[in-house]
């Protein structure tokens, strides 16, 4: 059984004035509650007791009143805690009665030291019950781990490399270029068109990482007007400017402690803001609006932003020392335009998905309106490619045929005469047949089939993914 021990309260003997007005209050407010407790003097005699403990000793008020707690239980150890001036907390004691208990037995001691009262608590009536008690608080504890692991797993499966979906030659090399940076603490860069997917790469660095267990803060730098911005991440102390709340209130950074905050659009972030987060990149501490000195944190910085900051840096919009600051573990995410194979896996997986959320059966896209969706160059990218999907889930009442895609889609594929023998598949044929013969006089070698037909070695892979080519 833990013995606790703690400090004796101390108190000013000319301002702690027991009368018989001050133990009739006492009396009055320890009957009040349902728990066991004794008031002794420094002669040990009992000059409080509520029924509780009354009821523990099984004697009445006038048995115990005015007696040495001693002669009412012979094992009580309150003159020993008086003599030692120091407290017993959660002691296992037993009672006269032969009733076990856990106790709090604390001396009152003055200025000069010496003992002048003390007071008891029965904090659990028997054993058993602390004993229940800290099994119930084990099972709670490994309950709560045993869900935060749960907890876990699902957030790992909702944010899994897999629901990075494409296995394009691009989209391969950015997933591993982003595992790498999810096993390290380095400050992460994340560039890409709107709607390519950055906070899903984000998201994934974070639950990947060490800190996955740990909050991921997510800030719009572009959402939050720029008066706001400082007070929304790094938080003030009450009484900072008018309007602030009463008690403060804490910044994203510091939610963010021991895990990642995730700063998207920050290119958006005005030069002030920069200022002070470079600040932060550099001395791992926040300072709060009217706060008193600096708050030390442990985060993991992530970036993103759909701009050119290079540009930016030199319209004087973007801190050259921050960029570098922030550029040290970069992933470009490709926009759809530039993995075109991967549209067929996708809107597979995104028809399923969305399916799922509007609550409709499961659908197919058919070949011509695949066809469609992959000649398009998706200047909205993923983003776009879904709410497309989406609008025709609801249109259609099974699989997802051409009249179900929007207008904008289907006109470029209504030109008189397009069908099986279209222009577009003729080129299509023209520029497979072109690869696989050039493919078979360079014995497969890609770099050499790239240099031939003038084009990179990406954009052969591509090709190569799109027409199937092994």
């Amino acid at each position: 059984m833990y013995t606790g021990r703690t400090q004796p309260i101390v108190v000013d003997e000319g301002e702690f004035v027991v009368n018989e007005s001050f133990l009739k209050t006492m009396a009055t407010l320890i009957d009040a509650l349902p728990v066991a407790m004794i008031f002794i003097d420094s002669q040990t005699r009992i000059i409080a007791i509520n029924q509780e403990f009354l009821d523990v000793l099984e004697v009445t008020r006038e048995q115990a009143l005015g007696r040495a707690v001693r002669e009412v239980d012979p094992n009580s150890k309150f003159p020993d805690t008086l003599l030692s001036k120091t407290a017993d907390i959660a002691h296992k004691h037993t009672f006269r009665s032969g009733k076990t208990a856990i106790v709090h037995r604390i001396p009152i001691v003055n200025a000069e030291g010496r003992a002048i009262y003390g007071f008891g608590m029965v904090l659990f009536d028997t054993v058993e019950n602390f004993s229940d008690m800290v099994i119930r608080n084990q099972l709670l504890e490994t309950t709560v781990n045993h869900y935060k692991e749960q907890l876990s797993l699902l957030r790992s499966a909702e944010f899994g490399w897999d629901k990075i979906i494409g296995q394009s030659q691009l989209i391969r090399e950015t997933k591993e270029m982003a595992k790498k940076a999810s096993k390290t603490d380095s400050t992460t860069l994340i560039t890409g068109q709107s709607g390519t997917g950055k906070e899903l790469f984000a998201n994934c660095i974070h639950m990947l990482s060490h800190r996955g267990e740990h909050p991921f803060v997510k800030v719009n730098c572009a959402a939050i007007p720029n008066e706001l911005l400082e007070s929304e991440l790094f938080g003030y102390v009450e009484g900072s400017f008018t309007g602030a709340k009463k008690g403060g209130m804490i910044g994203k950074f510091e939610l963010a402690d021991k895990g990642s905050i995730f700063l998207d659009e920050i290119g958006d972030m005005p030069l002030g803001m920069q200022a002070k987060i470079l600040r932060v990149l550099q001395e791992r501490e926040v300072d709060r609006i009217g706060g008193p000195k600096p708050v030390p944190i442990d985060v993991r910085v992530i970036a993103a932003t759909n701009k050119n900051l290079k540009k930016l840096i030199q319209e004087g919009k973007f801190r050259e020392d921050l960029y570098y600051r922030l550029n040290v573990m970069t992933i470009e995410i490709p926009s759809l335009r530039e993995r075109t194979g991967d549209i067929k896996e996708l809107c597979a997986f995104l028809v399923r998905k969305i399916a799922r959320r509007i609550g409709r059966g499961e659908a197919a896209i058919s070949q011509r309106a695949l066809r469609i969706l992959m000649s398009h160059d998706w200047p909205g990218n993923i983003r776009e490619l879904e709410n497309v999907l989406e609008r025709a889930l609801n249109l259609a009442e099974g699989d997802i045929l051409p009249p179900h895609l929007p207008a904008y889609l289907t006109q470029r594929d209504q030109l008189p005469g397009v069908g099986e023998h279209s222009l577009k598949t003729m080129l299509a044929d023209v520029e497979k047949q072109a690869i696989l013969r050039s493919l078979e006089r360079h014995a497969g070698n890609k770099s050499q089939v790239a240099a031939e037909l003038e084009i990179s070695r990406s954009t052969l892979y591509e090709k190569m993914e799109l027409y199937d080519i092994g």
